[in-house]
């Protein structure tokens, strides 16, 4: 079986694409309006997800990122009230999805910071995290990593605070919960002891890893190693998911570039790949040669 690929939030074309508001916005509005705002917006991306989902089934791509923002404000108290009552049609797309063989997994965004020495931003951090497992929960997804809500470490140096915010999760948080290595804070092997201490599977990203650890070639030995130790965090190893970029610029530049033309030669052993590239869906079609070979 050659490695599944995913699809990132939205398309290069315009076949997905969501709609969004500013707070700004937002607040300018009586109540009444403000709920007639998000109502409008989130059935209008309600009904995109499914013509992503559709997109993928067509394309034949197995795994989808749903945008951590696909419901702007559902981690209010406003945003909450006008989703509840959507709960039936995105437990028919959550299931309509799982009956297609399609993978749903989401990437809380950068403010999440479970190990800062801010109070206030852990409790932020649980609130948005909690309003992911909600979500997941009403696309009556599984309480399990198949369902991978991928987060960084954070806070460089505080690993032990990391285990412990982790341990005190709820479990459509801490069910779901995957630790990705970066760039800076937390490399590969760092992210891995935190990840057998907590109990949480890692997601391995070898662009990441290169530049944290300088390296030259994405088939460094290490490549290989740190994607089997990662798999073996996974309490189901063909749900392993690692994610792929290339350097804008250069080999070692952390931007992503517009599609993969270097790859691990040990991902072909990787069950699942998100696509972390700026051309999107044409970055995965770039692979369908590499996919070929990886099967041989």
């Amino acid at each position: 079986m050659p490695p599944h690929l995913g699809l990132v939030c939205v398309t290069i074309s315009d076949a997905v694409r969501y709609r969004t508001i500013t707070r700004k916005r937002l607040l300018e509005q009586s109540d009444a309006m403000q709920r007639k705002l998000l109502d409008d917006l989130y059935r209008a991306n309600l009904q995109m997800l499914d013509n992503a989902l559709r997109y993928c089934e067509q394309q034949g791509i197995a795994l989808y990122r749903l945008p951590s923002s696909i419901f702007p404000f559902a981690d209010e108290d406003i945003g909450r009230d006008v989703l509840a009552p959507l709960a039936p049609a995105l437990a028919r797309t959550g299931t309509r999805a799982t009956a297609a063989g399609i993978r749903l997994v989401m990437h809380p965004d950068q403010f999440v910071v479970l190990n800062s020495d801010s109070a206030g931003v852990v409790e932020n951090s649980v609130k948005i995290l909690r309003m992911h497992g909600d979500l997941m929960d009403l696309l009556q997804q599984p309480r399990t990593p198949w369902a991978l809500l991928e987060i960084h470490g954070g806070k460089a140096k505080r690993a032990d605070a990391l285990i412990e915010r982790i341990s005190t999760l709820p479990d459509a948080i801490r069910c779901r919960l995957g630790l990705e290595n970066d760039e800076y804070a937390y490399g590969a092997d760092e992210i891995h002891a935190i990840c057998l201490q907590s109990g949480v599977p890692m997601v391995f990203d070898a662009h990441h890893h290169i530049v944290h650890e300088g390296l030259d070639s994405y088939d460094d030995p290490s490549v290989g190693e740190m994607l089997d130790k990662a798999r073996a965090t996974w309490a189901v190893p063909e749900h392993q998911l690692v994610h792929i970029s290339n350097g804008r610029t250069g080999f070692n530049d952390r931007q992503h570039a517009d599609l993969i033309t270097t790859m691990p030669a040990a991902y072909a052993r990787a069950p699942w790949i998100e696509i972390e590239a700026k051309a999107k869906e044409e970055a995965i079609r770039g692979l369908d040669g590499w996919r070929s070979a990886a099967l041989g």
